[in-house]
C-alpha cells in the first residue's frame, strides 16, 4: 500500500472516531464536531481518489 493512501485512510479514519465522539455528546458543540469528524472523511476519501504524480530522478 502506498504512503499516501495510508495517509488518507487515516484521515478518514480519524474523521469516523471524531465523528462519533460528536454524536456521544449531542447538542450544538456534538454536531459541530461531527461536522468536523464528516469533512475529514470526505477529505480523506477524495485524497484517495487523486491521482498520483510519481518523479523518478
Amino acid at each position: 500500500m502506498a504512503k499516501s493512501t495510508t495517509t488518507s485512510w487515516a484521515v478518514a479514519g480519524t474523521g469516523a472516531v471524531v465523528t462519533g465522539i460528536g454524536r456521544i455528546i449531542g447538542g450544538k458543540a456534538g454536531a459541530w464536531i461531527s461536522g468536523f469528524g464528516l469533512a475529514h472523511i470526505v477529505l480523506g476519501l477524495l485524497d484517495m481518489r487523486r491521482p498520483t504524480i510519481r518523479q523518478t530522478f
